[in-house]
């Protein structure tokens, strides 16, 4: 019996392959990501539009190329930055599971190894979390906050070009044993 042809665009077997990092790293990074989430801002309130725990939920996710692991680290980054905020437990942690499941799934299909291709992805899902922040806030905890789509496209623009620059210095984080 033939197996059906599924479109995957990777240009080896090799990049199909999951990428491993060490766990201590994993955990430094996003770990620093949330620190800087929660404490940069409160001296520097020009880099509170950066997103660094969904940047390190994103690339990991991707990065190991599947849906269960997206999904573990979106919680755990999710919980642990929902800890450290102001924002009831469970919000971020709902929006970076999702995040995590979401990038996973992609990454199982395409190459996400080019950097313009994970640009992309960070400016899509950026807009993706703060939608669904602003969903599970009206919904949830019945907040009448506004949806600036403008402002968050930009900022999603901004965010990309960061994450282009973290992925290529997250890169060279890989286990290479």
């Amino acid at each position: 019996m033939k197996r059906p042809h599924h479109r995957v665009l990777f240009s080896s077997q090799r990049e199909a392959e999951s990428t491993r990092f060490r766990t201590w790293i994993v955990i430094a990074v996003a770990l620093a990501a949330i620190l800087f989430q929660v404490y940069i801002p409160l001296f520097f309130q020009f880099l509170s539009y950066l997103e660094l725990p969904l940047l390190v939920t994103l690339y990991f996710a991707i990065m190991r190329r599947s849906q269960l692991a997206g999904l573990t680290i979106g919680m755990l980054v999710g919980l642990a930055q929902d800890s450290l905020s102001k924002n009831p437990l469970g919000m971020y942690g709902i929006v970076k599971t999702l995040v995590g499941y979401f990038g996973g799934s992609i990454s199982m299909r395409f190459d996400v190894d080019h950097a313009a291709f994970r640009g992309g992805l960070s400016f899509l899902f950026y807009f993706f979390h703060q939608f669904f922040f602003w969903v599970l806030s009206r919904a949830l905890l019945g907040q009448n906050i506004s949806f600036e789509v403008q402002q968050t496209l930009m900022l999603g623009l901004l965010n990309a070009l960061v994450a282009v620059s973290l992925y290529h210095f997250l890169d060279k984080l890989k286990d290479r044993g």
